[in-house]
C-alpha cells in the first residue's frame, strides 16, 4: 500500500512542556479529532505546525524526535509567520469571506505575502519527505496555495485537496484581491473535496467564471488537466463515542450531572468561539423561550460550552462580551435559588465529560450561522445509545444534508429556534426513537473511516484514469476512409447506442421511437450479409423488442443485462440481486419531487433518474447534486453510478457496454467494427474496441472515441452513406457540402 502523506496546517498533537521535558497532548481542533484515530492505522506521515514556535536547533532536534516516533514531522513557524499568515491572512481573510462574513475581512498584502510564503515552507518540508508513489493529501483553507506548488516540483505527483470550511458563491469569492492565485493554487490537486455539494458547486462556478475554465458534470479541465470536485461528508469514530458510554470516569460524570440536574431537563450547547456559530443567536432563543413559555422556567437549563478561540483579537473578544453580558442578563432576571437558566462555562472540557453531556442532555442545540460540517451534532447522535434526545440543527450546516431526522431551523430565526425548541420539549419518546434510530445509523455506517476510505478510493480512481482527448471531426475524407474499409472488409460488426444516437431525446420516454428513414437505414445495413448490425442501449428489453424486434438486429438491452438471442428470447447475461434499488429509490424520488419535469425510471436491475425535461440549469444542478450524493452511498455497493445524456444512472458495476461486446469482439473474423454513441454510458464501448475499430461520438464531448460528429442526422448521414447503393452525384453533395466551394456553383444532375 502507498504511503499517504496528510499535510494540514497544524498535527494533531500539541507540544507541552519545556526542554527536555517536551510533551504531546491531543490537539482538540476537528480534523485533529477525526484524522487522529486513523492516520496511525495506515502506513501514513502527517506534516504540520507542531504548535510551538521553536527557534532553537537544539529543541527543534529534540521536537523532532518525539513526534517522529508517532509519525509525525514538524514545520516551524515564526511567530511572524503565525501572526501574518494564520492568524493574518487564514483568520482575518479568508475565514470571514468563506463564511459568508465578508465586512470583517481585512485585505492586507502583508497577510499574503506571509501566506504565499508559509506554503512554500510547508511545499519545502513535503517534498524532502516525498517519495515516487506517495499519495499526498492536504486539508484546509491553510494551505489552499500548496498542491499547485507541488504539482509544479513533481507533475506527476497523486494529490488530494480537502476543504473542512464552506466554499462561498462566486458573488462572494470574487472580492478577494488573490482569487485566481488562490483557485489554481487548489487546482494543483486532482481531487478536490468538500463537505456538500454545494460548496464544490460554488467552486466549479468560481472556476468557470474567473479561470474561463470548462466542467462535465464534477469534472474541471484545467491546463490540459482533469481535476474532479465532489463532495465527501466527514464522519466520526462513531465505536469509539459508543464505547465511551460505558467508561468508569464517563459514568462518574454522568451521575454527578444526575444529581445536579434532578428534575431538570438539559439544551446543550458546545462550539468553539466564532461569530460563524451563531451562539448570540442561541441565547435570544433561548431567551425567548423563557419570555414566551414561562412554564419552563425552573424546568429547563441552557448548558453552554464555548471553547476559548482568538479570545485577544478584537472582533473575537467583543463577541466573548457580548455572550458573557446576555447570559448575564438572562440568569439576572429568571435565575431562582433552586436553578439558574443558563450554566456557562468558557473553556474546554475532556472527550469524557462531553461523553457525560451527551448522554444526559434532552436536547443539542447545533445552530452555526455558517458551518463546514459540524461534528458536534454527530457524536452527540452516536452518543445516544438509548435512541433518545432530539437534535435541533441549522440548515447551515453541512450535517443538515444527512441528519434530515434532526429539527431543521434556520439560525438567524429565534423564533424558530424557539418554536423548535418546544417541539423537542414535547416530542414524544416514539418520534424520539424513531428519528434517533435512523440518524444513529446513518452516522455509525458513514462514520469517519468511511469518509477516509471513500476519498483515497476516488483519488486513485481520477489519478489512474486515462485523460479523454477531443475527438477528430468527420469531414468528408474520414468519411470516404470509412467507407473505403467498408467497402473491401468481408465481415463487419456495427454497434449503436439508441437514445442520442439514432433519434432524438423526447420529453415522453417512450416517443422516441425510430420513425421510416432510420427502419430504412437499419434495414439496408441488416440486408448485406456481411454485417452483423447490434443495437446495444440502456433501454428495457421489452421496449427495444416492440420497436425493433420485426428487424434482424442484434440487440443488447439495459447497458449489457439483457440480450436477445438466435431464436428470439431474451435472456439475462447477469445474475445479480437487486436489493439496494429499494435503498436508493427514496434517494431519486426526492430529487424527483424537488426537479419539476424529472422522472425516475426503474427498470429490472438498474435505476435511471431522467431530468430531460427540467429547465436546463436546475436539471445540471440537481443531476450534479444527485451524483455527489449516491457515489457517497453507494461506496460499499457493488454498483456504477453513470452520468449520461440528461440522465443519471445506477447499475451493477458487473455490468456495461465493454463487457457486453466482448463475445462480439473476441470474434477475430471481423475485419471492420463501427461502434457509435453519444453518452458516458457508451464510453466503456469505445474502451474496449481501441484501435482495432472505428469509435464515433455524437457530440463534441472529451472521449475515448476516436472521431466525432456533431448531432444525430450525422451519424444517420454517416450510416446511410456506407452501403453501396450510392451514385456519383450523391457523393459529390457531400464533397460540396463540406469543401469550401462558392456558393454560386450549382451541382447538375
Amino acid at each position: 500500500m502507498p504511503r499517504i502523506l496528510i499535510v494540514s496546517n497544524r498535527l494533531p498533537v500539541k507540544i507541552t512542556g519545556e526542554s527536555p521535558a517536551f510533551t504531546l497532548q491531543s490537539s482538540e481542533g476537528g480534523l485533529a479529532t477525526g484524522l487522529g484515530a486513523i492516520y496511525t492505522q495506515h502506513n501514513t506521515l502527517w506534516l504540520g505546525w507542531p504548535g510551538i514556535c521553536a527557534t532553537d536547533e537544539a529543541e527543534q532536534k529534540e521536537i523532532g524526535q518525539l513526534l517522529a516516533e508517532k509519525n509525525l514531522y514538524p514545520v516551524y513557524l515564526t511567530a511572524t509567520e503565525i501572526s501574518q499568515y494564520y492568524e493574518g491572512f487564514s483568520n482575518e481573510i479568508l475565514w470571514p469571506v468563506f463564511h459568508y462574513m465578508a465586512t470583517y475581512a481585512r485585505y492586507d498584502t502583508q497577510y499574503w505575502d506571509a501566506y504565499l510564503a508559509v506554503n512554500e515552507k510547508f511545499c519545502a518540508a513535503l517534498l524532502e519527505l516525498y517519495q515516487p508513489g506517495d499519495i499526498i493529501w492536504i486539508h484546509d483553507y491553510q494551505l489552499l496555495l500548496l498542491a499547485n506548488l507541488v504539482r509544479k516540483e513533481k507533475p506527476a505527483a497523486t494529490i488530494g485537496f480537502f476543504q473542512h470550511i464552506p466554499f462561498p458563491s462566486f458573488e462572494l469569492f470574487r472580492l478577494l484581491p488573490w482569487r485566481t492565485e488562490l483557485l489554481e493554487g487548489i487546482l494543483g490537486a486532482n481531487l478536490v473535496g468538500f463537505h456538500t455539494y454545494d460548496d464544490a458547486r460554488h467552486f466549479l462556478s468560481a472556476c468557470s467564471r474567473l479561470l474561463n475554465t470548462q466542467s462535465t458534470f464534477s469534472t474541471i479541465r484545467y491546463q490540459e488537466r482533469n481535476i474532479v470536485a465532489e463532495a465527501f461528508p466527514m464522519g466520526i469514530d462513531d465505536e469509539k463515542l459508543v464505547a465511551l458510554t460505558n467508561h468508569l470516569t464517563v459514568q462518574g460524570h454522568l451521575n454527578q450531572l444526575r444529581t445536579d440536574f434532578n428534575g431538570i431537563r438539559i439544551i446543550l450547547s458546545i462550539d468553539r468561539l466564532d461569530y460563524s456559530k451563531g451562539i448570540l443567536q442561541r441565547l435570544q432563543a433561548f431567551d425567548l423561550l423563557l419570555q414566551q413559555y414561562p412554564e419552563y422556567r425552573e424546568r429547563v437549563s441552557l448548558y453552554m460550552i464555548v471553547v476559548p478561540s482568538r479570545d485577544m483579537v478584537p472582533l473575537y473578544k467583543e463577541l466573548r462580551n457580548e455572550i458573557d453580558k446576555l447570559t448575564g442578563n438572562i440568569n439576572a432576571r429568571y435565575s431562582t435559588n433552586r436553578w439558574v437558566p443558563v450554566n456557562y462555562f468558557y473553556r474546554s472540557f475532556p472527550l469524557e465529560h462531553l461523553s457525560a453531556l451527551y448522554q444526559q442532555a434532552d436536547i443539542c442545540l447545533v445552530t452555526p450561522v455558517r458551518d463546514g460540517m459540524n461534528l458536534v451534532c454527530k457524536e452527540f447522535v452516536a452518543s445516544r445509545v438509548n435512541h433518545d434526545g432530539v437534535l435541533i440543527l441549522s440548515e447551515m450546516a453541512g450535517a443538515s444534508k444527512e441528519l434530515v431526522d434532526a429539527l431543521i431551523v434556520n439560525p438567524n430565526n429565534s423564533r424558530e429556534i424557539c418554536e423548535a425548541m418546544v417541539t423537542a420539549l414535547h416530542m414524544a419518546p416514539e418520534e424520539q426513537y424513531r428519528r434517533m434510530k435512523q440518524m444513529r445509523e446513518l452516522v455509525a455506517r458513514y462514520n469517519v473511516h468511511h469518509w477516509v476510505d471513500i476519498f483515497m478510493k476516488r483519488l486513485v480512481d481520477v489519478t489512474n484514469k486515462p485523460e479523454q482527448r477531443p475527438a477528430r471531426q468527420i469531414g468528408v475524407f474520414t468519411q470516404a476512409y470509412i467507407r473505403n474499409r467498408y467497402i473491401k472488409s468481408k465481415k463487419r460488426l456495427i454497434l449503436l447506442d439508441y437514445d442520442g444516437t439514432l433519434v432524438r431525446f423526447y420529453s415522453n420516454l417512450m416517443a422516441a421511437f425510430p420513425d421510416a428513414s432510420l427502419l430504412s437505414i437499419l434495414e439496408e445495413l441488416c440486408a448485406d450479409k456481411k454485417n452483423t448490425v447490434a443495437i446495444i442501449s440502456g433501454r428495457q428489453h421489452s421496449t427495444l423488442e416492440k420497436w425493433l424486434g420485426h428487424l434482424p438486429v442484434h440487440m443488447i438491452a439495459e447497458h449489457g443485462m439483457w440480450q436477445k438471442k438466435e431464436n428470439g428470447d431474451w435472456e439475462e447475461t447477469v445474475k445479480i440481486e437487486s436489493d439496494w434499488k429499494q435503498e436508493l429509490l427514496p434517494i431519486l424520488h426526492s430529487y424527483t419531487g424537488r426537479t419539476n419535469g424529472s422522472l425516475v425510471e426503474e427498470k429490472s436491475h438498474s435505476l435511471a433518474w431522467h431530468y430531460r425535461n427540467a429547465e436546463k440549469e436546475l436539471g445540471e444542478y440537481r443531476a450534479n447534486e444527485l451524483i455527489s450524493h449516491l457515489r457517497y452511498f453507494v461506496a460499499d455497493m457493488p454498483l456504477n453510478i453513470l452520468a449520461g445524456n440528461k440522465v443519471v444512472e445506477v447499475k451493477s458495476t458487473e455490468v456495461n457496454k465493454g463487457k457486453a461486446i466482448e463475445p462480439y469482439l473476441s470474434n477475430e473474423s471481423y475485419d471492420f467494427i463501427l461502434a457509435i454513441g453519444d453518452d458516458a454510458t457508451d464510453e466503456d464501448m469505445f474502451k474496449a474496441i481501441g484501435k482495432r475499430g472505428i469509435s464515433i461520438k455524437v457530440g463534441t464531448n472529451r472521449t475515448a472515441a476516436g472521431f466525432c460528429v456533431d448531432a444525430i442526422d450525422d451519424a444517420k448521414a454517416l450510416l446511410n452513406f456506407l452501403p453501396a447503393r450510392f451514385i456519383l452525384t450523391r457523393m459529390l453533395d457531400t464533397v460540396m457540402k463540406y469543401l469550401p466551394y462558392p456558393s454560386f456553383i450549382k451541382l447538375k444532375r
